[in-house]
């Protein structure tokens, strides 16, 4: 495990960051084998990055990092899962598999290899797909999610963290650090409307092909950034240090004065530290 906290000599988490201008894209509903699902896609031949949304988010929530990986020489793409904006229902009777619509995405995309970059629930479909896939991923990024550990200690001490009133609470104060919702209301306002368009509340609830326990991280054959934010109320550092220790190969970031979303907290850093991250580790 290689650990290391952000700086904020070059981030000054307290100044409110300005969301960029986003570069073309190509908008399109995939028609996969048992399902539809919206995505979008900045094109080209260049190394294809996947971004996987949170339960708070879709295809609509990467806006910090789209023109930023676009620009840095990648082909960017975003999709919204199963009873995600834009994307069908998951059906009660036959709900698939999360990680198994996003191998039928690559292949309807025509992608080999690729990088994931994903965020709290979406780090549980990406730890899903690498168990599965492992051969078909450059590198993997887990952002504030415990690899959808279900058995064993860390399930349990994840357990532990939450408060019997948690899914009474407001999502945005879950998932955003009390510095980012103290000094920016417009950030928090930004992050609601796309968490309200994203968040459809229907369909069913698609599993997970893997049961992961500690044993099972032990087998992971990914390259992985493992990061989570100082102040995240679901995956805090030392649940992330636990998952650490079970994973091979693997790099740990802890993001001060950020929350469960560092994606849209600090998204300077988050974009530094994963473009950082892919660059030493691309094919």
């Amino acid at each position: 495990m290689n650990e290391s906290i952000a700086s904020t000599l070059l981030d000054d988490p307290m100044v409110p960051v300005p969301i960029p201008a986003q570069v073309p894209v190509k908008e399109g509903m995939a028609e996969l084998p048992n399902t539809h699902l919206g995505y979008w896609d900045t094109g080209g031949s260049a190394e294809p990055v996947v971004f996987l949304h949170p339960a708070s988010g879709s295809a609509l929530v990467w806006l910090y990092q789209q023109p930023v990986f676009a620009k840095a020489g990648h082909r960017v793409i975003a999709y919204s899962r199963r009873n995600y904006y834009n994307s069908d229902s998951a059906r009660e009777e036959n709900p698939g598999t999360a990680s198994e619509d996003l191998q039928s995405l690559i292949e309807f995309l025509g992608l080999e290899k690729f990088h994931i970059v994903s965020s709290a629930a979406g780090g549980s479909v990406a730890a899903d797909y690498a168990l599965s896939h492992p051969e078909r991923l450059l590198t993997l990024t887990v952002s504030s999610n415990n690899l959808a550990a279900t058995k064993g200690y860390i399930a349990e001490a994840a357990a532990m963290v939450k408060l019997k009133e948690w899914d009474d609470l407001p999502r945005w104060f879950r998932e955003l650090g009390p510095s980012y919702r103290g000094v920016n209301p417009e950030g928090v306002a930004k992050w609601a409307e796309l968490n309200h368009k994203s968040e459809t509340g229907r369909g069913a609830r698609q599993k997970l092909v893997n049961v992961v326990t500690p044993e099972k991280l032990e087998t992971l054959k990914v390259r992985t950034l493992l990061m989570t934010g100082a102040a995240d109320m679901f995956t805090p550092p030392s649940i992330l240090r636990m998952i650490a220790r079970h994973v091979p190969i693997n790099e740990v970031v802890i993001v001060p004065e950020c929350g469960h979303s560092a994606y849209w907290e600090q998204p300077e850093f988050f974009n530094r530290t994963v473009l950082g991250f892919i660059g030493r580790n691309s094919k």
